[in-house]
């Protein structure tokens, strides 16, 4: 009976999924030794640590799935999803991605964790922001790439092609990517093209110019 009051209060306290180490011990204030009590949480998987001071409850606590994408803003800052991860969150490639893709102001860093891999790539500061959304649902709130700067991380941060010209971007985001047609068409080439300026990049650029010309703008 203990045990499950104990739960209950717990659960009561902490209404979030994801949480940090002060909302923990906060919830265990009335214990002699809240330390202690962390570990045999920990210990019967009643809660999981995602990394130092970063926890969600584990499955018989559990509400709710825990936010993956609540965790990538948490576990490395500041920071915000992009890349692979955003383009697939707004439907713009067909594939599901596992590892969580972020840019930040720091240095690039990944994180394997007991709920998933999340990788950190470096985005110069002057245009950190730019670009940057806030997703809210409930009680799940976190920030990612709109769809023209997650495309535009993507495009500058691969330096595994050659993008010379129209035609190479067209194959890189088409059969490389699988980028959907239509999504592309639908962007904001005014924007890329405020993205591309800020980035000083070439390559994001020659992006523009085909977006227009998809577009019937050029």
């Amino acid at each position: 009976m203990l045990k499950s009051t104990t739960m209950r209060d717990l659960r009561q306290q902490i209404g979030r999924e994801e949480f940090d180490y002060p909302a923990l011990i906060s919830s265990l204030s009335g214990y002699a030794n809240p330390r202690d009590k962390v570990t045999r949480l920990l210990r019967r998987g009643d809660i999981i640590r995602v990394k130092k001071g970063l926890y969600v409850f584990g499955e018989a606590l559990r509400r709710r799935p825990f936010s993956r994408e609540v965790l990538a803003n948490l576990i490395y800052g500041p920071s915000f999803i992009s890349l692979d991860s955003a383009l697939s969150f707004h439907g713009m490639i067909p594939e599901r991605v596992d590892t969580v893709t972020s840019v930040t102001t720091k240095r690039p860093k990944a994180f394997i964790t007991p709920v998933g891999s999340f990788i950190y790539r470096r985005t110069p500061r002057a245009y950190f922001h730019l670009g940057m959304d806030r997703v809210e649902g409930g009680d799940v709130a976190f920030l990612i790439a709109v769809p023209e700067r997650a495309l535009a991380d993507k495009i500058r941060d691969d330096r595994g092609h050659a993008l010379r010209n129209e035609s190479d971007v067209a194959r890189y985001l088409f059969d490389d990517l699988r980028i959907d047609r239509e999504a592309f068409a639908r962007l904001d080439s005014g924007f890329l093209a405020t993205i591309a300026a800020a980035a000083g990049s070439r390559k994001i650029a020659i992006c523009v110019h085909l977006l227009r010309r998809v577009k019937g703008e050029a």
